[in-house]
């Protein structure tokens, strides 16, 4: 790293930390442009449930890596990672500063220390998985995963089928675990930037939860449910998809589909995204080199965006001396 090489800001935290309005205002201070680095975000229709801000949010501030992609997409992290690297070079090419925004963790690590050469898919292995979780149940992978490879497990959820397949198919296939297949790679872009690396969450996680509740519950007050109806109304999806099983959109899905009730709903939408909120700090407790930002003042309310933008801007400083 040398010391002229080009700011590029990385503001990671768990959902409803308040990532959105300090990209925003940190974009203003920088001559900045954002780049999302969330996995619904780039879904074009998952708007209300995925935080998605609005051309008014957007304070003219341009945002990129947001409606790129239909839900009967899958978007991999190998897609995110040559999407995000073309707007860096295209910011940096124009004279702004690059903001990175998001809590979709792997993308942040694919991206910035490189993609790890993870062995492709074996469907006899994937076959063998899935006949054993009709048998045994999802959460049974999910225990056999946390036996030998506990981090893994930690990251993801005993009900998200998908990843668990994954995780343990890369296990049996190769005798290493998968969170040892991502510790890096080749290709990361931390040494070709001045990279200052934020994390914003309140230092009482009851605050974050409360944040949690109150948001979702507003998501629905703005239709939410209408959203996902429109999404089922097009007949192409399901919940195998990526997109759909994004969180708060599969709660959603199985309400409609008759599952449990509306007070359930809330319930489990909420369980689920303060599930992901404790995914996400699990990551970053192990992240290197990063700048946490408390968003609690000494009384234990949230601090103002401008205080959070001004706390941001000091790591900026102290990065570029």
């Amino acid at each position: 790293m040398t010391a002229s090489a080009p700011l590029a800001v990385a503001l990671m935290g768990p959902t409803a930390s308040g990532k959105t309005d300090t990209a925003i205002g940190l974009a203003h201070a920088l001559n900045g442009e954002i780049i999302s680095v969330d996995s619904a975000l780039v879904y074009r229709g998952l708007n209300i449930g995925a935080a998605k801000p609005s051309l008014d949010e957007q304070a003219g501030i341009p945002h990129h890596l947001m409606d790129i992609c239909d839900p009967a997409q899958p978007y991999s992290v190998a897609d995110f990672v040559a999407d995000a690297r073309q707007c860096i070079n295209d910011i940096v090419a124009r004279g702004r500063t690059p903001i990175l925004a998001g809590g979709t963790m792997m993308y942040f690590k694919a991206l910035l220390e490189g993609l790890s050469d993870i062995p492709p898919a074996d469907p006899e292995i994937r076959e063998a998985i899935e006949a054993q979780a009709l048998r045994e149940g999802w959460p049974a992978i999910h225990a056999e995963l946390a036996k030998v490879d506990p981090l893994s497990a930690e990251r993801i959820h005993p009900n998200h089928s998908q990843r668990l397949g994954r995780a343990l198919e890369v296990w049996r296939s190769t005798g290493k675990p998968l969170s040892s297949w991502q510790s890096g790679g080749q290709g990361g872009l931390l040494d070709q930037y001045t990279w200052v690396q934020l994390a914003l969450a309140p230092r009482e996680r009851s605050v974050l939860h409360a944040r949690i509740a109150l948001r979702f519950e507003r998501m629905l007050e703005q239709g939410f449910i209408d959203e996902v109806k429109a999404l089922r109304a097009r007949g192409d999806l399901n919940v195998s998809l990526p997109a759909i099983r994004a969180v708060g959109y599969r709660q959603v899905w199985a309400y409609l589909d008759g599952d449990y009730d509306y007070d359930a709903l809330i319930d489990k939408g909420v369980a689920a995204t303060r599930q992901l909120a404790k995914r996400q700090l699990t990551w970053l407790r192990g992240w290197p080199g990063l700048n946490w930002v408390d968003t609690l003042d000494e009384c234990q309310n949230l601090k103002d965006i401008e205080e959070i933008v001004h706390l941001c801007l000091s790591f900026c400083r102290k990065s570029t001396i």
